[in-house]
């Protein structure tokens, strides 16, 4: 290609720059984690029952214990129904009493909870009976969310660059993470983590391809197991947090205003250098491959600097060239079929998996062994795939789509670019166009 790759090698594979880099890389982690699962100890399951109070307004000595049984009816373990009342009547005290209410509405003057229980969630917005699926949906929202933000950053980091795509959305992950806080109705706030479900894309596509740029392919492995651990560690944080928090506006502020220390990443997080030669700012790639290297105490030879060309020859990628060149449609498909989480295209469709999750547990009030089935079958039918997928430990990062080569072949044909500024195939070195993509 441009010689960047072979100009990464002599910055050195995990040097000091790269450890540096990968720790920066960490703290975003923790908020990511915080809002995947933050929801799950907003909602706690509390008992209730409908607001009777009407019954007050004949019998203002009643004991609770009184009002609850002229006004609620059992069910059959002898427990208060929770989404259930008698109607109101028009009764007096003494005639409830001898001749009881018999006639069942739904509840129509909102619930009570535990007088104790701190704000909730579920508590605050009546997710329960006819609302709890809320819950579910507001979850689906979210994955949507971060669907569409796998849609918007991926394209916008190859376009305006990594660095801007990460500050970006720190800043959105803070300001609607901490507005979460402040909501007045249900709506607003599946509103809300929509646009924070987006930021989380953003933050993590983004940050694993900027990291992928930088680290050598000797200890990708490494550094992409250490924001796992560390996402991790935002998972026991959280758990913390809700220990100690039990006010839900007050946790959602605790773990989204900490986004707001993070945009000291202006001065310190680096653009990617390959991504700096696709757009041909040769000099900018220079001097951060130069600040790199001398981070690393390395040097690099200035005729391989001299190396660098813009590519004349590149034309602008886009998702179909994932299907039209037979190595990559295998792979884009399999992976499609298999991913959790990720980057670009098995992003999306791994999003379209967690926006159809919540839904399908609401499956249960047809026969409670459906999800359990569907979650169970699919996973085993993406791992079988995946023995299809080709072999990539130790391999290097293509800057291209390769025209459908192996990655090994890739990696050759990106080496052998360096000298004649464009790929051959391997049937007899007809010239042929390369692609980029490097947001996939």
């Amino acid at each position: 290609m441009s010689g960047v790759g072979e100009i990464l090698k002599a910055v050195g594979d995990f040097g000091p720059f790269q450890k540096r880099l990968v720790l920066l890389t960490l703290f975003p982690c923790l908020g990511v984690a915080f809002h995947q699962f933050c929801q799950l100890f907003m909602v706690p399951h509390l008992p209730h029952h409908c607001d009777t109070s009407w019954i007050r307004a004949v019998g203002p000595n009643l004991t609770e214990e009184e009002q609850l049984n002229l006004t609620l009816p059992r069910d059959a373990d002898g427990a208060y129904e929770q989404c259930s009342m008698y109607s109101p009547v028009d009764w007096d005290l003494d005639s409830i009493v001898a001749y009881g209410l018999n006639a069942t509405e739904k509840c129509n003057n909102g619930w009570v909870y535990p007088a104790a229980q701190p704000p909730s969630l579920l508590t605050e917005f009546d997710l329960v009976c006819d609302r709890k699926e809320l819950n579910d949906i507001s979850q689906s929202i979210y994955m949507l969310g971060l669907f569409l933000g796998s849609m918007i950053f991926g394209p916008l980091s190859d376009r305006i660059g990594r660095q801007p795509v990460i500050l970006i959305s720190i800043f959105l992950q803070g300001l609607f993470g901490v507005g979460i806080a402040f909501v007045p109705h249900f709506y607003v706030y599946m509103a809300f983590r929509c646009v924070v479900g987006a930021s989380v894309s953003g933050i993590t596509m983004t940050l694993l391809a900027l990291g992928t740029e930088w680290v050598g392919a000797s200890c990708r492995p490494k550094a992409v197991l250490i924001s796992h651990c560390c996402f991790a560690i935002g998972q026991m944080l959280l758990a913390g947090l809700s220990y100690g928090i039990h006010n839900w506006r007050l946790l959602e502020i605790a773990g989204s205003a900490p986004m707001f220390a993070l945009f000291f990443y202006i001065w310190v997080i680096p653009e990617s250098a390959r991504w700096l030669v696709t757009k041909g700012r040769i000099e900018e790639a220079k001097k951060v491959l130069q600040k790199a290297a001398s981070i690393n105490k390395r040097t690099i030879p200035p005729g391989l600097l001299e190396q660098l060309k813009p590519e004349t020859q590149t034309k602008p990628g886009s998702v179909l060239d994932l299907f039209r060149k037979k190595h990559l449609r295998k792979v884009t498909l399999i992976m499609s079929c298999t991913w959790q989480t990720g980057v670009g295209l098995c992003s999306m469709l791994a999003r379209v998996a967690g926006i159809m999750a919540p839904l399908i547990g609401l499956l249960t009030q047809y026969h409670r062994a459906i999800p359990m089935a569907i979650f169970g079958s699919v996973p085993v039918v993406g791992g079988l795939f995946c023995f299809l997928l080709p072999e990539t430990c130790g391999v290097d990062l293509a800057d291209d789509t390769g025209d459908g080569c192996p990655p090994v072949e890739v990696c050759e044909n990106a080496n052998s670019i360096s000298e004649n500024e464009h790929m051959k195939g391997k049937d007899g070195g007809q010239d042929k166009d390369c692609t980029k993509t490097t947001y996939f």
